[in-house]
């Protein structure tokens, strides 16, 4: 199910997360767009973002997600979410996770919103190429 408002992708992502599939994730995302999977690091691309994402799926996430639209202007806007996310770390132990998300998301040519920059632990984290 495609994004028709730039605030319902983000209840689209927890919901694909939520339900473990990668490939409903990906769709989510401009082929050239980047993520931040974790503070300080940012990949882009298709591929590496479903890398990245996958390894999110791997731990059985159940996340919670209160999006909002900050602003738009015609086919651009900027979304930001709180998020809580509790999953299986990678040692085995239950893991929690939260933050505050910043995303830029574009309409594309068919009506659909796509992220463009998804930056799940928002500007304060930093990010390297």
């Amino acid at each position: 199910m495609p994004a028709h408002t730039p605030e319902e992708i983000d209840s689209l992502f927890a919901q694909a997360l939520n339900a473990g599939n990668v490939d409903a994730l990906v769709a989510l995302y401009e082929p050239q767009a980047s993520l931040m999977p974790s503070p300080g690091t940012l990949v882009a691309g298709t591929a590496a973002i479903r890398e990245a994402l996958a390894a999110f799926v791997a731990g059985k996430p159940a996340m919670q997600i209160a999006p909002r639209l900050v602003s738009q202007s015609g086919d651009l806007a900027v979304v930001t979410a709180k998020w809580q996310l509790a999953m299986t770390g990678q040692d085995g132990k239950p893991a929690q996770m939260q933050g505050q998300s910043v995303e830029v998301v574009r309409r594309q040519s068919d009506g659909r919103w796509l992220f463009v920059i998804d930056l799940p632990f928002g500007v304060e984290a930093g990010a390297k190429a």
